[in-house]
């Protein structure tokens, strides 16, 4: 440890080209476009710890709730921490105080020191200490978007450094105050917050700014949209639909849109009457007028000479109301939430009238009842916005999610089957209150929306927490639209901190105070999921952000979240594992954190879940069909990013057989043709190698020409590909299929793509008389277009990418092996000219039947791993004997968590041993005799990426 100390202060103060370690001292800057953050890194140092002082001058609710989970993992495990902190500048409001108290395993104290602007991290590690010093203070804004500069270092505890820095923050914290509830109390009663002064803009949307401009004008989003709808409307286009996270602005967008279509009367739809006066005032806004232009066609009201006429769908579908206006009365009808338009009141408006365009807007278009709305506006996506983006364009209110984990009641954590009883007892209702006071919410005086499964369970509980002292009430589809306002009323008001609901407000409600959704079950849809997350981020002067709590059970469908969370719908289990894990595909000031026990949760729903049954391809399928209005291929499942085109081409023996099973296949071929694909779609769809789908394009694009080896290279060359010779070679082999041995060679049954013929090499005779179906062609380009999409992901110059995941065939090809070894041949590891391979399960379980030894191999830390030979081996074993002749060999290091992540191995990069580490022992079999087996550490060249390196080190606890 001191020789890997060492070498990291070589490396940052001396010399840049000496090996590296985890201890590198470290510049930390927020990355926006890389995802990195100071946030991460001190949620990976705290994760790790054993004791933490932080001494920040300014903390906001929103940074400390960033750590909040952490700091409750950290609780379980007894480990304790202190924050110094101060009121310099009036900047930290009562309510961050108030949360610092309720937080069991943090200590604080307010300090005395005029101008306090410290902004330091100490954390003790195991054997270690390392500190990030430098400018960002625990708010979000400096932990995730700011410029920031912060360094991380690095100190033995017997450190002058350390020992200087940890002696200043004994003494500042010795004569600093302690924070009390009777300081909150007194602080409170004196604090006046500061205010800035903030420049308004005329770029602004009102609905996301605190006060309106005098001159609205479109923001980023709307203007984009504006754009294509007029392009598509010169196009001669009837129909358009928006697709908009709630919250966005597309009341306004809809307005902006009339005033640069002038269309001379105007038809506004709307599923509830309480948005019509809304609606009618933001046009009023941007569209000017006399009042008398704007009308209303409610069940109260019948302005219908009005230009501009906002009218309730309830009440405009009547067939009385319908004849008193003529087909084609109005130019422009938008229809507000339009995902409801298969219902048939919907079906006779748009039937009866006949305007010059007709506009939808809805933020879920994809619907869970089969209705299709794409085809409903002619498949014309006029713009789409999603969730990531608009929380990217900063037109939400920023959110801290927590996976927290539900109450367990004997041992048992709450699942499906769980007894209504256990889910409203007193104990649950006290665990319950218990959380939500913990991670709290923006200003800490709660307005939520708590999600139940049960009418029973929302009935209940709302009837405790009202015991409790929190003044709740519940609706369910039973409830009177004019009840659900009364209710909605009084939680904006204050009168009641909770609505407990039960398939209400999904969507379609906009309650902009909303400070806490609080999800009690089990997610049944990434859809349903969104739309409930979606029902706080509507942004409002009240809320800084909005708290997410969502209660974890032993659900099977909890793989839904992180899916929905990152909006990756691939059904890839190696993305949502990643997802869950490493959450900083969130944008903006935003953070998804998840308590440990509850991520154990949804690993284990990962590892459970069928995600390419026929039934969910199907479905994912059909979504696809209805958006692009015709049978989709394996590259639109890519360009759409919507489920992984691998799953749906391997789930048969190819597509076409998918396409025949669920009966949507536009042609027919033959068993030699789909014996092509299945090949294809194999080994050539995942665009691991680029070569392949090169050669194979061009061959197909001139079908009767052979082509030199020397023109192969240039092709290679031209496109920015390996080009060496035994790369050439090995594509050849793999495209003529002589690569594949045992029971893949059975499979394939030598039905090569190509020959090799005296001029070089051309498509096999079989292959050309495949080509004669036009419908075999449309599906093989298919297949290599998709993998050349895949092939972006890989590098071109190197035959293998760090942190990608490859199969040990895969593996073996990319690297120019001549032949195909059987993965039990291969096993941990195997060798061929210069190249010497490693594969390694980190987590092989308690059952792990793979080898009758058990092997501990371990990452030790970013740039170390402790591995093992096979047994029996000894120092005089061939294998051992090229290790200890490192120079000669490149030596690649593959790894996964465990054998619940398949077959594919993470590429960790190259190794050297440490020649003095290496040592032979003996190790038990499960028999209890003993065998021979050497073991090493293995360094890498270049250090393991922090977050891959997390992630595959916490699959060994």
């Amino acid at each position: 440890m001191t020789d890997m100390l060492e070498r990291s202060l070589k490396k940052a103060f001396i010399d840049q080209k000496t090996e590296g370690s985890l201890y590198d001292p470290q510049i930390i800057i927020n990355d926006t476009k890389k995802k990195q953050y100071i946030l991460n890194v001190v949620q990976n140092e705290l994760d790790t710890c054993e004791e933490f002082f932080f001494s920040v001058a300014f903390l906001t609710q929103s940074g400390l709730a960033a750590l909040k989970t952490q700091l409750a993992d950290l609780h379980l495990r007894g480990i304790k921490g202190k924050i110094l902190t101060s009121i310099y500048l009036a900047f930290n409001q009562p309510a961050v105080f108030e949360d610092l108290m309720k937080i069991p395993n943090v200590e604080v104290r307010i300090s005395q020191k005029e101008g306090f602007h410290s902004k330091g991290y100490l954390f003790k590690q195991s054997g270690y200490h390392s500190f990030i010093i430098g400018s960002s203070n625990l708010t979000m804004s400096a932990l995730k978007v700011n410029y920031e500069w912060n360094v991380r270092l690095t100190s033995y505890d017997h450190g002058q450094m350390i020992q200087e820095i940890q002696l200043h923050m004994e003494n500042e914290w010795l004569e600093a105050q302690e924070l009390t509830d009777e300081w909150i109390y007194n602080y409170k009663k004196t604090y006046q917050p500061i205010t800035y002064y903030k420049e308004m803009t005329t770029i602004q949307d009102p609905e996301l700014v605190d006060e309106p401009t005098p001159y609205i004008v479109p923001n980023t989003m709307q203007k984009t949209a504006l754009l294509n709808l007029k392009e598509l409307r010169d196009t001669g286009a009837k129909k358009g639909l928006v697709i908009s996270a709630t919250g966005t602005g597309k009341t306004y967008l809809s307005a902006f849109d009339v005033l640069q279509a002038k269309p001379k009367r105007v038809l506004f739809i709307v599923h509830r009457e309480q948005i019509l006066n809304k609606a009618k005032s933001d046009f009023q806004k941007i569209l000017g007028g006399n009042n008398e232009d704007y009308g209303i066609l409610s069940g109260n009201k019948k302005e219908i000479e009005a230009t501009y006429l906002f009218a309730t769908i309830q009440t405009i579908s009547k067939d009385l109301v319908l004849q008193q206006f003529a087909k084609d009365h109005f130019d422009y009808i938008l229809i507000d939430e339009v995902h409801k338009a298969g219902a048939p009141s919907y079906h006779r408006v748009m039937n009866y009238f006949q305007p010059d365009f007709l506009l939808g807007m809805t933020a879920t278009p994809e619907r869970t009842d089969g209705f299709n709305i794409f085809e409903l506006f002619d498949y014309n996506i006029a713009y789409e916005i999603r969730l990531q983006e608009a929380l990217e364009e900063d037109m939400l209110s920023p959110f801290h999610y927590f996976g927290v984990t539900d109450y367990v009641k004997d041992g048992e954590l709450i699942s499906e089957s769980t007894d209504l009883k256990y889910l409203i007892e007193e104990e649950r209702v006290t665990y319950l209150l218990e959380k939500l006071d913990y991670y709290g919410c923006s200003g800490n005086i709660p307005k939520g929306l708590v999600f139940c499964s049960r009418k029973e369970e929302a009935k209940t509980l709302s009837a405790l927490f009202q015991q409790k002292g929190h003044p709740s009430s519940y609706l369910t589809g039973e409830h009177s639209l004019e009840e659900r306002e009364r209710q909605v009323e009084r939680l904006e008001d204050g009168e009641i901190e909770y609505i407990f609901t039960v398939d209400v407000f999904n969507e379609g409600i906009d309650i902009p105070k909303i400070n806490q959704v609080v999800m009690l079950r089990n997610t049944q849809s990434s859809i349903i999921f969104v739309q409930q997350l979606g029902r706080g981020l509507r942004k409002d002067p009240s809320k800084e952000f909005v708290t997410v709590i969502d209660f974890i059970g032993n659900y099977k469908n909890n793989y839904m979240i992180p899916m929905a969370l990152s909006g990756d719908v691939s059904r890839d289990k190696n993305n949502l594992r990643k997802d869950t894990f490493d959450t900083n595909f969130i944008s903006g000031v935003s953070s998804i954190n998840f308590e440990k026990i509850a991520k154990q949760q949804i690993f284990s729903s990962i590892n459970q879940a069928s995600m390419d049954s026929m039934n969910e391809l199907r479905k994912s399928f059909q979504l696809l069909y209805n958006r692009l209005g015709r049978v989709p291929y394996l590259k639109d499942f890519e360009e759409q990013h919507t489920i992984d085109p691998l799953l749906v081409a391997n789930k048969k023996n190819s597509y076409y057989d998918f396409l025949v099973n669920i009966k949507q296949n536009e042609g027919t071929i033959s068993e030699v043709e789909n014996q092509f694909l299945m090949i294809a779609s194999r080994e050539l769809l995942p665009g691991k190698r680029k070569q392949e789908l090169v050669l194979l394009e061009q061959l197909m694009r001139d079908s009767a020409q052979s082509i030199s080896l020397t023109r192969i290279k240039e092709l290679f060359t031209k496109h920015g590909i390996l080009a060496d010779e035994e790369t050439v070679h090995s594509v050849l082999n793999t495209l003529d299929l002589s690569f594949y041995t045992g029971s893949a060679a059975a499979l394939y049954k030598q039905q090569a793509f190509i020959e090799r013929v005296e001029t070089g090499v051309s498509l096999s005779p079989s292959f050309k008389e495949a080509m004669e179906n036009n419908y075999f062609t449309h599906l093989m380009n298919d297949i290599l277009e998709t993998g050349l999409l895949k092939s972006k992901e890989y590098s071109s110059t190197e035959p293998l990418t760090r942190y990608q995941k490859y199969k040990r065939k895969d593996v073996l090809r990319l690297l120019n092996w001549e032949k195909q070894m059987v993965d039990q041949n291969v096993g941990g590891y195997t060798s061929s000219k210069d190249e010497f391979v490693i594969f390694v399960t980190l987590k092989k379980g308690e059952n792990f039947s793979g080898a009758q030894m058990a092997y501990e191999d371990e990452l030790i830390d970013y740039s170390t791993m402790k591995w093992f030979t096979k047994s029996p081996r000894t120092m005089a074993s061939p294998e051992v004997q090229k290790l200890k002749e490192a120079e000669k060999w490149h030596i690649r290091v593959f790894a996964k968590k465990s054998d619940n992540e398949g077959t594919e191995f993470y590429y960790l990069g190259e190794v050297k041993p440490v020649q003095d580490s290496i040592i032979e022992l003996e190790k038990p079999l499960q028999n209890g005799e003993k065998k021979k087996v050497v073991e090493m550490f293995l360094k890498f060249l270049v250090p393991i990426e922090v977050n891959l390196y997390r992630y595959l080190e916490a699959g060994q606890e």
